[in-house]
């Protein structure tokens, strides 16, 4: 079963643009694939689209960028946890390390 990091975000947001120095190889180093998903990027956004209205049906509380922890996007995809805004890269590395403990306590 594939787990996935999908990054929520825009073009237009600067912090977003911070992070992706590091997000993707900090997910691949937890063993995370990684899916970038540009609002702007329609064909794309299309594809994800679902994933992130399950969570925020109407893009309400959404943080920029808004990291979404699943297991198999692909597929009947189910959200284990998420990830909202910018933050220091240990930090990050820490929140995801969090949902992915969370999830395996369970």
């Amino acid at each position: 079963m594939s787990r996935a990091v999908i990054k929520f975000s825009s073009e237009d947001c600067g912090i977003c643009h911070k992070m992706s120095f590091f997000d993707r190889k900090v997910a691949q180093e937890l063993n995370l694939d990684f899916v970038d998903v540009k609002l702007q990027d329609t064909e794309t956004y299309r594809k994800y689209r679902k994933i992130l209205l399950a969570q925020y049906p109407n893009k309400e509380g959404m943080g920029w960028p808004t990291y979404l922890i699943c297991e198999s996007p692909e597929a009947d995809f189910k959200i284990l946890g998420e990830v909202k805004g910018g933050h220091p890269k240990g930090e990050f590395r820490t929140r995801l390390q969090t949902v992915l403990n969370e999830v395996a306590s369970e």
